[in-house]
C-alpha cells in the first residue's frame, strides 16, 4: 500500500541526488522500507506526476536509476535563460570547479570536493547545464563514480584550440588548495577572459 508521506522524502531526496539519481535499492535503505515497497512508492509518485499536466517536471527512469527531469516542451524556455546575457557568467564557485577539471580531468565529484573542501554538487550543473563540461566516463571500482572533463564549448569559451594550450601553472597543483588552485587559473587566464566571466553571481 502507498504511503504518502514518503512522496515529499522521495522528492527531496531525488532532487539532492540530481543527474545521478536513485535506484530502487537506494531508495529502500535511505527509507528503511522493502524494495518491493521502494518500487511502489517511486510508481506512484511518477504516476502522479504523469497525471498533472501543469507541472515543469516530471519523473523519468533512466539506466536503472529515477532522477526528476525538465518536460521536453520547457526546452525553449530553458535555453533562453541559459543563452541570457544576465546568466552568462559564471560564479566562484563554478570557475574554482572549472578550473580543478580542467587541470585533473578525468576527475570525480568526489575528487573535487577533496580540492575544494565543500559540496560541488551544483556547481557541477551549472558547468553541464553550459556545456562546459560533459561526462568522460566511469571511474573504476565501487560505484563506478562519473569522470567529467571539459568540452569542445570549454575551448571555444576560453578561445583555446586544444587542452595543449591551457596556460602552464607555475606552482605545482599537488600542493595548491582549491582558492590556490584558482587564483593560479585566474591569473593565467585572465588576459584572455573577458571581466564578465569573472564576475562572482552566487
Amino acid at each position: 500500500m502507498h504511503n504518502r508521506k514518503f512522496d515529499a522524502v522521495i522528492e527531496s531526496l531525488l532532487f539532492a541526488a540530481g543527474d545521478e539519481g536513485l535506484s530502487i535499492s537506494q531508495l529502500s535503505a535511505v527509507l528503511d522500507i522493502s524494495m518491493q515497497e521502494a518500487e511502489i512508492e517511486i510508481n506512484t509518485l511518477k504516476e502522479s506526476y504523469s497525471e498533472q499536466h501543469n507541472r515543469g517536471i516530471h519523473l523519468v527512469e533512466l539506466a536503472g536509476t529515477y532522477q526528476l527531469a525538465t518536460k521536453r516542451e520547457m526546452t525553449p524556455y530553458i535555453k533562453k535563460l541559459v543563452e541570457s546575457p544576465a546568466t552568462s557568467t559564471l560564479s566562484q564557485a563554478a570557475l574554482e570547479t572549472l578550473a580543478i577539471v580542467a587541470y585533473r580531468q578525468p576527475i570525480t565529484r568526489m575528487s573535487i570536493e577533496e580540492i575544494r573542501g565543500v559540496k560541488t554538487d551544483r556547481p557541477l550543473q551549472t558547468l553541464v547545464s553550459k556545456g562546459l563540461i560533459k561526462d568522460a566516463g566511469r571511474a573504476e571500482g565501487a560505484g563506478r563514480a562519473i569522470l567529467y572533463g571539459t568540452t569542445h564549448e570549454f575551448l571555444d569559451y576560453f578561445g583555446l584550440n586544444d587542452l595543449s594550450q591551457l596556460p602552464p601553472l607555475t606552482e605545482d597543483l599537488d600542493g595548491a588548495d582549491g582558492d590556490e588552485e584558482t587564483d593560479l587559473f585566474f591569473r593565467s587566464l585572465q588576459n584572455s577572459l573577458g571581466e564578465e566571466a569573472l564576475e562572482d553571481k552566487e
